[in-house]
């Protein structure tokens, strides 16, 4: 299960970046960076898995995905369950009902925008890679505080701690697909949640 996905981890390239001072080893996937081109067939099953998966689950009203790399998850997603997608943006557009949030990443700092969302709504999140899970966990207590219902939420690529983290903090369940590792030599599957 989840095959292409598991081969294009193991081909993908691994750069050195820095960091506030620090050095880290940091892989580049079509999935996490849109390089090089996403090949449809590992976002087909990506959504397969997720849809079967999530089917086991309480329904949604809505796919809520964090800007960018999120949105090509959700789209083929969206798609097949005919469930309308939500985004998370990092600019503000001063909508009626905007919520702003701030989050804080191993990477980047920044606020995001919700728009479209409802006390009572129950929304399935879908996100590209979960690491520190700065991002993730300012979303679901940001969600929780508006009464929005988390009916589920899938990371495609766990990298560190971030999946449990969520748990501890939030008490929402992460469902990662594939959990690695980035050396400088590669990367290293260590397992998920199938």
């Amino acid at each position: 299960m989840l095959e292409k996905l598991k081969q294009s981890l193991l081909e993908a390239p691994v750069i050195q970046k820095e960091s506030e001072g620090q050095i880290y080893n940091y892989f580049v996937h079509p999935i996490s960076d849109g390089i090089p081109a996403i090949p449809p067939e590992i976002l087909d099953e990506i959504s397969d898995f997720i849809l079967h998966s999530f089917s086991k689950n309480l329904p949604a009203d809505l796919i809520v995905t964090i800007e960018s790399m999120g949105i090509p998850i959700a789209i083929p997603l969206s798609m097949k369950s005919k469930i309308p997608t939500c985004i998370v943006r990092k600019r503000k557009y001063g909508l009626p009902g905007e919520v702003e949030l701030s989050q804080s990443t191993g990477y980047s700092k920044g606020k995001l925008y919700l728009n479209g969302l409802s006390k009572g709504d129950r929304v399935l999140i879908v996100d590209d890679v979960i690491s520190t899970g700065g991002t993730l966990k300012a979303l679901l207590n940001c969600l929780d505080e508006m009464g929005v219902v988390v009916a589920g939420v899938f990371c495609v690529i766990g990298r560190g701690d971030g999946q449990k983290q969520i748990f501890q903090e939030t008490g929402h369940k992460v469902t990662v697909l594939v959990n690695i590792d980035v050396t400088k030599d590669g990367v290293i599957l260590l397992g998920g949640n199938e």
